[in-house]
């Protein structure tokens, strides 16, 4: 790292990728160098960006002067490196690099930290560099920012959060215009939130690479996403949106850490919430983090999860924070802060996980059916929430087997919150009953607990 920090002059800034977010940042720190250099107290200077194809058309015209294929060269040159070329290589080799040699770096590439954010934060504690990633979950949100700092006082034992704008206007659009779940998708494309390959998004794998880093914040611990139980929509249809309307609910991409006495579960997948909740109400492709803290109790962050602009204010927020840092003076020297320091928390599989279920069947028409399927889940440790039958009347709390009689073909079940493996082994079995012709749907619940 250069001597910037002590000579007064500029603190060194260099800019790995260009593409829409990487324009945009380098469009900022070169127009707006003095307003960017008077929030950080000292002057800044960005001296290089490095491109795969110098020539390549580009939004911005970033000056020629700028622009190198060598980006070696240049995290060698700089005091702090932002890296937004995305992808798990070159990426990660030049982050590397950088951090063995103490230079901060800020990256919003939530993919690589998701896979290396253990072992990177390690390099950091090692060698005294500053790594920040707060636009790698939640864009424009200021969520990491507050988790590791703001609550480092707090013991937190819940994040749960949409951190998908794409996944989150699809559930919106077939829950409020009732949309088919493809056309909702092609929507999303036509207005740019959907990529034209949606698999990382609809799949679920962008939210998991997120719960990944909230998990490894939250809990001081070095989680991947191979720790993170993951389900995407793509399996959700417009009778869900429906049935869950009708009981007032909402269906939601949910990410969800979550912290015991044995450990810590991580898990992504779509989720009913009761309309009443807070993070029902996020529309569109809006994101939202909700946490919740020994102390603090509750809390919640929202914002624009994605875009350009939006990614790019995390990303200078997080620029800002750590040149202020390294243009410190000697009495408060550069560290790691929280990097690498962590903590022994177990990842725990979904199994031990404990909620409830929403389970949509169809079912003999016939005496006794009822009774049956309640036994099912008796057997299993798993009671009935609320039972409906769509058409028909609907039986909340406990069952009156001997009154109760299936008068239509569907019925759709809420569970009272159970461990996640007898939930699951009770809708195997359930499967296997002569009386049960289907089971349509299977989804979690959230409530208010």
């Amino acid at each position: 790292m250069s001597n910037a920090t002590a000579s007064g002059e500029p603190l060194k800034i260099g800019l790995l990728g260009a593409g829409n977010v990487g324009a945009q940042v380098a469009r900022t720190l070169v127009e707006e160098r003095e307003l960017i250099s008077s929030r950080v107290g000292a002057p800044i200077k960005l001296i290089g960006i490095a491109v795969r194809d110098v020539q390549a058309p580009r939004d911005w015209k970033i000056p020629g002067e700028l622009l190198t294929t060598d980006a070696e060269a240049l995290v060698d040159q700089a005091d702090l490196i932002i890296e937004l070329m995305g992808g798990l290589e070159p990426a990660g080799a030049l982050i590397e690099r950088a951090l063995r040699s103490g230079t901060a770096v800020v990256t919003g590439n939530k993919a690589l930290l998701a896979v290396r954010g253990g072992e990177l934060s390690s390099f950091a504690a090692e060698s005294g560099a500053l790594l920040r990633f707060e636009a790698s979950v939640g864009g424009a949100i200021p969520i990491l920012r507050p988790i590791q700092e703001s609550l480092s006082g707090d013991r937190i034992t819940k994040v749960m959060g949409i951190v998908n704008g794409t996944t989150n206007y699809i559930l919106d659009q077939m829950d409020s215009t009732g949309a088919a779940f493809d056309d909702a998708l092609a929507e999303a494309q036509r207005l740019g939130y959907a990529e034209s390959d949606p698999t990382a998004d609809v799949e679920g794998h962008d939210a998991a690479a997120k719960a990944a880093i909230l998990g490894a914040l939250a809990f001081h611990a070095p989680f991947s996403i191979d720790d993170v139980y993951c389900e995407g929509i793509t399996a959700v249809s417009a009778a869900d949106i429906e049935a869950a309307a009708a009981s007032g609910y909402v269906i939601k991409l949910l990410a969800i850490v979550e912290k015991n006495d044995d450990g810590a579960i991580l898990r992504v997948h779509p989720t009913l919430l009761p309309r009443t909740h807070p993070l029902a109400s996020v529309r569109g492709a809006f994101n939202a983090v909700f946490v919740v803290a020994e102390n603090a109790g509750e809390l919640m962050f929202y914002g624009q999860g994605a875009g350009g602009l939006p990614t790019s204010s995390a990303i200078l927020g997080d620029v800002v924070s750590v040149a202020r840092r390294l243009h410190g003076d000697s009495a408060h020297p550069v560290s790691a802060d929280t990097n690498g320091k962590w903590e022994s928390v177990r990842a725990l599989p979904v199994d031990e996980a404990r909620t409830q279920y929403y389970i949509d069947m169809e079912v003999a028409d016939r005496e006794g059916v009822i009774a049956e399927v309640a036994q099912v889940l008796a057997d299993h440790h798993v009671s009935i929430e609320s039972m409906r039958q769509p058409g028909s009347v609907s039986i909340d709390g406990e069952v009156d087997t001997e009154a109760a009689r299936v008068r239509g073909a569907v019925v759709q079940i809420v569970t009272h919150l159970a461990r996640e493996k007898d939930l699951h082994d009770t809708v195997v079995t359930l499967k296997g009953l002569d009386v049960v012709r289907a089971v349509n749907s299977v989804l979690r619940v959230e409530v208010e607990q």
